[in-house]
């Protein structure tokens, strides 16, 4: 009985516990005494545990008398088993032997009938080798008479006595590699004489017809290459006798110099000869029709090598990258003139075969390209550099105020960054082979602008002291206004700029999704760089608006000094501080309002916001200043008049402090005032109503206490 179909015996129902958790496969005693002890003694659990090991062992009795029978008869039979092994061992011993008998005597049949078939596969091997020597004196014979009709001047060469002729070889050559154990050294030179004989007239045909375009006897000599396999020997004669010929003149120092189209003359003049001298070989052999040749690529195994050769020794000086332009012209004209030589090509395996060319890898290989990106580098990037590297000035500034336009630039480096972020991809001077290097060179200019934006804005410009008492000190020192201000624009308009560049990376050619959706990323990011400057220099444009307000609203501090003991009339006009304050930021708005209105009305807000907490500052510094000085002269005065026993009158006019708070409410209503006039709305600018309140209570306090 197995381990899995082992039924125990049932316990009582009185049991603190269930014979199915002897069972479990992972039966733990401590786990079991554990649950159990919660809720039965431990002496109970004992007693329990005793009455089931008696039911145990009952059941295992009963289980060995039930089976006790079937041990007995399998021990009583196998009583004499030993025996009968012993009996089978010799009869087997013997059909062993019988069956190594037979195997020995089919191995031995094997090898006799290898054997003989070994002799007569070497008989029959002779034979053929004989009937062959036999055929090869009869080719031989043949083929050389016919060679000898071809030898005589008086006779001219036609195509069906050489195809014979390529037949008769074709079966020498056969016979040949079967006797080639037999034949001596002497003939093995007839043979190859043979093979030299046929292939020069053969060569011969092929010149005549390629110099004559008989296309159909062209035809017939080209198979005549295919059926002797000197496929190779018919495009290396193509280059010796048509192709140097007709290049030699072209490609030359002195051609090239007197050509006036330059490189790109000779190369017309090259494929010139694809379209006249080897027009008809490369339609019979490029073509897939009926009556074309398979197997033949002059224009990448005979003519391109050629070209490449001597392009390579008799002008090596378009691979000098010392004049850029030049470079770059005819680096792009001999791009172009292999797209032709590919579109020459009519299959995807011709093109292969032409772009892993040895010789066109070398080609485009001689093309110095890291030279000529590093000199166009050092011509773009210093330019950039130089200007950016120079001080600041007055002379920083390329267009003023009025001439800014939604398109031009305001300041001169700004204008030269550009001019050479779109000299990059010029046609001129970009190249697709270099998009990786100019495509980084690109996003270095951005960040060498974007690091001069923030250091501009830390650069210490002459400190021109604004004076005080004069209506139009502003505009006369804003030249760092007028300069952060085009800093600003121009930020702006370059960065809308540079965004569109993306519709130049979509255009790309051979570029995975993958790579696109980089240089994309690569350029929102730049363009967030841009954008990032953006609130440093709203910060500093700020800051400049109110270094020219701040300059007058101080004056307020000298309201009190103007109306302490000097009998001065109520006021009813607010100081000149005031108009002076804010007449900057009014001729500031007025010079930039049709230009950038959004932004404008933006900077005020913010200057203004800043400029009304400071001057809530001063306002309550001044009142507090007012008041303490008030109750100082009060208890002077009492102690005064209390010594000299005259009566305090209680109403004695308005008095230089409240003239002091009508002043100030005066100022801060025209200040409100003057602000609206800058159409910017109250609820826009924080702590303004406050500011209004300030003064308005003071003032309604002091007429309440008097």
């Amino acid at each position: 009985m197995t381990e899995n179909n082992f039924i125990p015996p049932k316990s009582p129902k009185d049991l603190c516990f269930n014979e199915l958790d002897f069972t479990q496969k992972l039966f733990d005693a401590d786990k079991f005494l554990q649950e159990h002890r919660k809720n039965v003694s431990l002496e109970k659990m004992r007693d329990d545990l005793g009455i089931y090991l008696k039911i145990l062992r009952s059941a295992m009795i009963e289980l060995i008398n039930k089976d006790y029978a079937d041990f007995v008869t399998l021990s009583s039979n196998l009583i004499g088993l030993d025996k009968a092994i012993n009996n089978l061992e010799t009869p087997l011993g013997q059909l062993k032997e019988e069956i190594m008998q037979i195997r020995q005597c089919l191995d031995d049949t094997i090898l006799e009938m290898t054997n003989n078939l070994d002799k007569h596969k070497e008989i029959r091997e002779r034979k053929q080798c004989v009937n062959s020597l036999i055929k090869y004196h009869k080719s031989i014979s043949k083929l050389s008479n016919i060679l000898t009709l071809c030898d005589t001047p008086e006779n001219v060469i036609k195509p069906d006595v050489l195809e014979r002729a390529a037949t008769e070889f074709n079966q020498l050559k056969f016979h040949t590699n079967r006797c080639q154990s037999e034949l001596t050294t002497e003939q093995i030179n007839e043979i190859n004489g043979l093979d030299k004989r046929l292939k020069t007239h053969l060569d011969t045909l092929l010149v005549t017809y390629v110099t004559q375009k008989q296309s159909a006897s062209l035809i017939r000599c080209l198979r005549i290459y295919v059926s002797l396999d000197k496929i190779t020997d018919a495009e290396e004669i193509i280059r010796k006798k048509i192709i140097v010929p007709a290049v030699e003149n072209i490609i030359s120092e002195y051609s090239f110099q007197n050509d006036p189209l330059g490189l790109n003359g000779t190369y017309k003049k090259l494929e010139q000869i694809l379209d006249s001298t080897l027009s008809e070989l490369l339609e019979i052999t490029q073509k897939t029709n009926r009556i074309s040749v398979n197997g033949f690529n002059f224009l990448v195994n005979s003519y391109w090598p050629e070209v490449e050769q001597r392009i390579e020794d008799y002008l090596p000086i378009i691979f000098a990258p010392g004049n850029p332009e030049l470079f770059h012209k005819q680096y792009m004209e001999s791009l172009h003139f292999l797209l032709t030589l590919e579109k020459k090509c009519d299959t995807i395996e011709s093109i292969n075969q032409l772009k892993n060319h040895p010789q066109y890898e070398r080609f485009l290989k001689k093309w110095n390209l890291p030279v000529y990106f590093q000199i166009r580098f050092q011509e773009i990037a210093g330019t950039v550099e130089s200007i950016l590297s120079a001080n600041i000035t007055s002379a920083s500034i390329r267009n003023n105020t009025n001439s800014i336009s939604a398109d031009s630039f305001t300041l001169h480096g700004t204008c030269i960054l550009w001019d050479c972020i779109q000299r990059i991809w010029a046609k001129e001077v970009y190249l697709p082979q270099l998009l990786h290097r100019f495509w980084k060179l690109c996003l270095q200019l951005c960040s060498r602008y974007q690091k001069w934006c923030r250091s501009s804005l830390k650069q210490a410009w002459p400190v021109v002291k604004v004076n005080e008492t004069s209506h139009n000190s502003g505009p006369e020192n804003s030249e760092r206004l007028e300069f952060l201000v085009g800093l600003y624009t121009d930020t702006e308009k370059i960065s809308a700029k540079i965004s569109h560049y993306t519709e130049f990376v979509d255009k790309v050619e051979n570029l995975s999704p993958s790579i696109i959706n980089l240089l994309h990323d690569c350029m929102k990011e730049t363009i967030k760089d841009f954008e990032d400057c953006l609130p440093l220099i709203t910060q500093e444009i700020v800051n400049e608006l109110l270094r020219y307000s701040m300059t007058h609203l101080r004056q307020i501090s000298d309201i009190p000094r103007l109306f302490r003991r000097t009998n001065r009339e109520v006021p009813t006009k607010p100081c000149a501080y005031v108009k002076r304050a804010l007449d900057f930021l009014i001729t500031f708005r007025e010079n930039y309002k049709n230009i950038i209105k959004q932004t404008i009305h933006h900077w005020l807000v913010l200057t203004l916001t800043t400029l009304t907490q400071q001057y809530m500052s001063l306002v309550i510094d001044v009142l507090t200043s007012v008041q303490k000085t008030e109750e100082s002269l009060r208890r002077l005065k009492k102690i005064r008049d209390k010594t000299a026993g005259v009566l305090t009158s209680e109403n004695q006019g308005i008095s230089d402090d409240e003239k002091i708070h009508i002043q100030l409410f005066i100022d801060v209503t025209s200040y409100i005032q003057m602000i609206k006039e800058l159409d910017v709305e109250e609820d826009n600018i924080e702590n303004l109503k406050k500011l209004l309140e300030v003064v308005e209570s003071a003032t309604k306090n002091k007429v309440d206490l008097k």
